[in-house]
């Protein structure tokens, strides 16, 4: 919510440092460009005479201003980093069973292998790489307890590129190796988790 009580050098302040504890107390437009920022917003920093404070997005649109491509202070949540994290998720659902594919997508992201991961961890708690091989694990315990196909086949189908890793990670996270977990299914039926 906008905060009457701002003065216009707190505002100042607050945009020249791209402060995110402002958000929502104002927004700030700049003649020379015609556009109006959030006051987090990382471009760069305007010259103070082309300035003008709102108290709303709609007042600065109003105005005829335009809202910035950067910070979109015309969306109620703005939240790139989220945005970002979501989409590496997506494309690892899809291409999980093909590294090459997998590869391609997330460098269509246009991100640093780095940032990949720490964008990921940070929204989901994990790396995509775990993630991964859970999806991997999921898709097995699928085969394992729906189909007749041997371990090796089953680790192909599932995207693992190697059987040692297959079920090293099998086993790390379902806590008995592939073939153990099919005879248990067989025991209760064929029911798989």
């Amino acid at each position: 919510m906008f905060d009457a009580n701002l003065t216009e050098e707190e505002k100042w302040r607050a945009l020249l440092t791209c402060d995110p504890a402002y958000e929502g107390r104002f927004f700030y437009g700049v003649k020379t460009t015609g556009i109006f920022c959030r006051p987090s917003c990382k471009s760069k920093s305007p010259k103070r005479e082309n300035v003008v404070f709102f108290d709303t997005a709609e007042q600065a649109r109003e105005s005829g201003l335009r809202p910035c491509k950067r910070c979109r202070p015309d969306l109620l949540e703005f939240q790139p980093l989220k945005e970002a994290a979501v989409k590496i998720k997506a494309v690892c659902e899809q291409y999980f069973l093909d590294h090459i594919r997998l590869k391609e997508e997330l460098a269509e992201l246009g991100l640093s292998r780095n940032r990949i991961i720490q964008l990921f961890h940070a929204q989901y708690g994990k790396t995509p790489s775990e993630y991964l091989n859970q999806l991997r694990i999921d898709s097995a315990k699928v085969l394992l307890a729906d189909t007749q196909n041997n371990i090796q086949q089953i680790a192909l189908q599932s995207g693992f590129e190697s059987l040692s890793t297959f079920y090293t990670q099998f086993r790390k996270v379902t806590g008995v190796s592939p073939k153990e977990y099919r005879e248990n299914i067989a025991k209760r039926g064929g029911i798989h988790n």
